[in-house]
């Protein structure tokens, strides 16, 4: 085939005809190691009110893989009309996302070769269709990139992948994560932290590690430590049933030496008492590798009794799996297990459509922004006069409760629920068991009727809680319509899978960045099965300021002081440490201190014990109102905008379009549109909310007029009625003119993509002028109905 017809040929064809018989002829096996068209995110889920949809998915044209799961080449593939280099910027951007060394290039004359092992004027070649490298020479690359020496590495770093025959194959990130940590352990690395927010699959990337270093011999007898029978009990049942016999759980501290994979908690190995330590029954040497599930718990903690294990332990490999990494003035994941070998984060989770995106809805109440101080002689429900100080958010529901505030907060969820789906399954926060419990009784008054269908609907799911910790498996499981709301304290902060969970109520006081992110990711699962594609947290506390943290979704930053003499000033009183930031001198950053569990005496408690609960003023008759609710709005990064809306909508819409001409010019020449304004919204222009910042009856023409070039909004009637005004219809015959004021109308009801699409000759009232063809017919062709529609759009939008 000559230079001239391949010019003339589409990508698709270029692939067929030259890319991939060029693939082949090297001996790559098309069935295991050559994939096309490779989609590898599931692409964003972007939110308009309650309609959500997908944006566009990350897609390689080529991945080459060693063996199933082991990819060590990308290939960017173009037409004819491009270089032979015009896709490698792309392909290079998609082999760092995805860990690959070997990139390529190609317009089906021949391939550019970025090789990243490769140094110098070497690093980038041009090689022709007969000389592609061999799956083997691409390996050994791989192996320089890897850092894989040995042939015992490479044994167990080129290990298989488990494949239960369901096609279930892991996502990029947790392929990454799963290569990057049985390589580690190949080289001899014995402890390695995994960072992977919350429902992103750390259990089933966990599995994969295991089973893989387990099939390979590397390690031959594995303990997978958890802190709560729920995620013990969820990984029995789920990714690591594969192990079958070869696996048992530990209860009731009776050890049997006879299995190769045990699954324990930390609490069920060890104690207080030196004989309650079941761990010491076996030998120091006796497991080989140590998979530590939310490792950012007790393991975190030096002196913790769940070190112990891992300090008996320590001849094993350990792997550290967590979404929060803690890392405060006193507590330090990284110090024990070493930076992350793989961070994927809550943000990059959202952006690849993998995890549910979050609206925020803040609401705050008057005595939360003011304060309250009791009115003299102000007695609470014993009779007994009420301090006179000023209380504010931090006392409220921990010392001191007031009864309407409860209501107020209860009132506010329901109405809410009243509004969005009164069966979307809600978990309340609240600020200890007491205040859990005062809850789900206000609710229940605030929800008769559903109450009364099923006493289910509310249920408080609390550790002291037999009855509502034995529904916490119905709230999770997506089938099962009870519990819908479930108020809680500390028990479903971390471990609960609540795939289906689509509100998250905040009213606690949460300071530590670790909680926070674990209680948002109570929300963050999609199950498109059950209508779940994202979720909305329901702020009472300002809890939600946390998101503009600027280590909200980073890295996790070592705060821990390294000297070993420095003086935080002594014991600091409770109520003080909520006062007085404790500095990191080196970093000028606030360290976060870990609250101890303290416990007070109560007042006029004979014993004087400090193991009895603090005792809480309870007061009623305080007028509490909500002084304001309002929904934050987020940019493409996923941080708060601080700056107002229409400041933030001005400097998008500025660094796209300089002038109004500019934006004229675009606005005029595009044929639909709705190409226009999804782009915009693309680049973080929120349209919903500046419609209603400035006005519902604008269309987003005007609003961006306005906003950015401070134009004199006009509404969509005004600009309908001044197209009246000219009679440009009059060259138009009757039938035509009036499907064209027809769609004008339209135009003014509901906007101006609504009018260019033509599916909207088939809906009333153009269905009175007939069929979609009768309609074009009045205008001579589809061409000149087309024509004329966009010309209705020129009148609509000439500027005065």
């Amino acid at each position: 085939m000559d230079a001239i017809d391949k010019k003339n040929l589409s990508e698709r064809d270029i692939c067929t005809k030259f890319i991939t018989p060029a693939i082949e002829k090297a001996g790559w096996d098309k069935l295991t190691q050559l994939l096309e068209e490779v989609t590898f995110t599931d692409g964003r889920i972007h939110v308009r009110g309650k309609l959500t949809a997908r944006g566009e998915r990350k897609r390689a044209d080529y991945i080459l893989y060693y063996k199933p799961n082991i990819p060590i080449a990308i290939v960017e593939a173009k037409d004819n009309k491009h270089s032979v280099r015009a896709g490698i910027q792309q392909a290079l951007n998609y082999a760092e996302i995805l860990d690959i060394p070997c990139v390529f290039s190609s317009n089906g004359d021949g391939f550019l070769f970025h090789d990243k092992t490769a140094t110098g004027e070497d690093i980038e070649s041009e090689i022709d269709n007969d000389n592609f490298p061999t799956p083997e020479q691409l390996w050994e690359k791989y192996k320089i990139y890897k850092g894989i020496v040995t042939s015992e590495q490479e044994k167990v770093s080129a290990q298989d992948y488990f494949f239960d025959g369901s096609g279930r194959t892991p996502r990029y990130y947790q392929q990454i994560a799963v290569n990057r940590t049985v390589e580690a352990i190949a080289k001899g690395q014995d402890r390695v932290l995994l960072v992977m927010a919350t429902g992103t699959g750390k259990t089933y990337t966990a599995f994969q590690i295991i089973h893989r270093l387990w099939k390979a011999e590397a390690k031959k007898r594995i303990l997978f430590l958890a802190d709560r029978n729920a995620l013990i009990d969820q990984t029995r049942r789920g990714d690591f049933k594969h192990f079958k016999d070869k696996m048992t759980v530990v209860k009731h501290r009776m050890i049997d030496k006879s299995y190769e994979v045990y699954l324990a908690l930390y609490q069920g190995l060890s104690g207080a008492d030196e004989e309650a330590n079941a761990y010491k029954q076996f030998s120091p040497e006796f497991f080989d590798l140590i998979v530590i599930d939310e490792c950012h718990r007790g393991s975190a903690k030096e002196d913790s009794a769940w070190r112990e294990i891992l300090k008996y332990f320590n001849k094993a490999a350990h792997i550290g799996l967590t979404a929060t990494p803690k890392e405060t003035s006193e507590v330090s994941n990284i110090e024990y297990f070493g930076e992350p070998i793989y961070t994927y984060s809550l943000k990059q989770g959202i952006d690849d459509g993998f995890l549910a995106p979050y609206r925020v809805i803040r609401v705050n109440l008057n005595i939360d922004a003011e304060g309250w101080r009791p009115e003299q002689g102000k007695t609470d429900v014993e009779g007994n006069e009420v301090e006179d100080r000023v209380y504010n958010r931090k006392d409220f529901d921990r010392t001191l409760v007031i009864e309407e505030r409860t209501k107020t907060v209860a009132s506010k969820l329901t109405e809410f629920l009243k509004g969005y789906d009164r069966f979307a399954k809600t978990i309340v926060f609240c600020t200890d068991i007491d205040h859990a419990e005062r809850m789900r009784t206000a609710l229940a008054k605030l929800n008769p009727d559903l109450v009364a269908k099923n006493h289910k609907y509310i249920m408080q799911i609390t550790g002291d809680n037999d009855e509502g910790k034995r529904e916490l498996d119905n709230f999770i499981a997506p089938e099962e319509p009870y519990p819908v709301i479930a108020t809680t304290s500390e028990l479903m902060t971390t471990g609960v899978d609540a795939q289906t969970c689509k509100v998250i109520v905040l009213d606690s006081e949460i300071k530590s960045m670790t909680k926070f992110k674990q209680v948002v990711g109570r929300g963050t699962r999609i199950n498109e099965e059950f209508d779940k594609r994202y979720f909305t947290i329901l702020d009472f506390r300002n809890v939600t300021d946390l998101f503009a943290d600027k280590d909200f979704d980073g890295d996790p930053i070592r705060v821990k002081p390294v000297s070993q003499d420095t003086d935080l000033g002594g014991v600091v009183d409770e109520e003080e440490k909520d006062k007085t930031p404790i500095i990191d001198p080196e970093t000028g950053q606030e360290i976060e201190i870990e609250k101890p569990d303290i416990r007070y005496p109560k007042p006029g408690s004979p014993t004087g014990k400090v193991n009895e609960p603090r005792e809480k003023v309870y007061v009623n008759g305080v007028d509490v109102s909500v002084l304001i609710s309002r929904e934050m709005y987020f940019d493409n990064n996923g941080k708060p905008i601080t700056t107002s809306l229409k400041d933030h909508t001005k400097e998008i819409i500025k660094g796209k379009f300089a002038s109004l001409d500019d934006f004229l010019l675009r606005w005029n020449t595009t044929d639909k549109k709705e190409v226009l304004i999804k782009e915009l919204e693309q680049q973080g222009v929120l349209v919903d909310a500046l419609r209603d910042a400035v006005n519902r009856e604008v269309d987003l023409f005007d609003l961006i007029c306005h906003v950015a070039y401070e134009q004199p909004p006009l509404t969509r009637k005004e600009r309908a009625n001044n197209v009246k005004k000219r009679n440009y219809f009059t060259k138009y015959g009757e039938q035509a003119r009036n499907v064209l004021e027809t769609l004008l109308d339209k135009y003014t009801d509901v906007g101006i993509t609504n009018i260019e699409d033509m599916g909207v000759l088939k809906v009333p009232p153009f269905t009175e002028f007939g069929s979609p063809m009768e309609i074009i017919k009045n205008f001579g062709s589809k061409a000149k109905y087309l024509a004329a529609v966009h010309e209705l759009e020129q009148e609509l939008y000439k500027m005065a």
